[in-house]
């Protein structure tokens, strides 16, 4: 029997309370599933993508199938590499659906044997983003409901707070 393979793509710039929500339930459904930390080079991250890979491994070190992986390349790439069929994306309101539709179209047209299947975030996470997180801790704002504790202190510590 083959085993159900899955990539969990995103920067993670830092990992929220609703990414691990998203890669937690897709370990229930798939055999192994690779986290894959994305080097954006559109973006100016806060934290190195050693960091965020550390972060990742911390947060979900009891979850025995997941695999946390770095990647630049073509996200359709990564995932015939690591020979996942599926694609698993959160989607936290209507507005990401656009977007998330053309990123599937044109990795349908790249190998249209890879799936994309969605994962709609729980109500309390649909507000939820990274970069929420980072401009409300970078004003010393209080996010420990938004991101585990280890992540909480690592902005702490980018912002040089105590």
């Amino acid at each position: 029997m083959t085993e159900k393979i899955a990539v969990v793509p995103g920067s993670f710039d830092p990992i929220t309370n609703g990414h691990i929500d998203i890669i937690r339930r897709a370990a229930d459904v798939f055999d192994i599933v690779y986290v894959a930390v994305l080097n954006n080079s559109s973006k100016n991250p806060l934290f190195s993508i050693e960091e965020r890979t550390a972060l990742i491994t911390e947060v979900t070190k009891d979850l025995p199938n997941i695999r946390i992986e770095t990647s630049s390349g073509l996200l359709i790439d990564y995932a015939r590499e690591k020979k996942a069929k599926a694609i698993v994306r959160g989607l936290r309101a209507v507005s990401d659906f656009e977007y998330e539709m053309q990123i599937t179209s044109m990795n349908r047209v790249l190998d249209e044997n890879i799936e994309t299947f969605f994962i709609m975030s729980k109500n309390q996470y649909s507000f939820l983003s990274s970069s929420i997180v980072k401009e409300v801790a970078k004003y010393g704002g209080k996010v420990g409901e938004l991101v585990p504790s280890v992540v909480e202190k690592a902005l702490k510590e980018k912002f040089n707070q105590k």
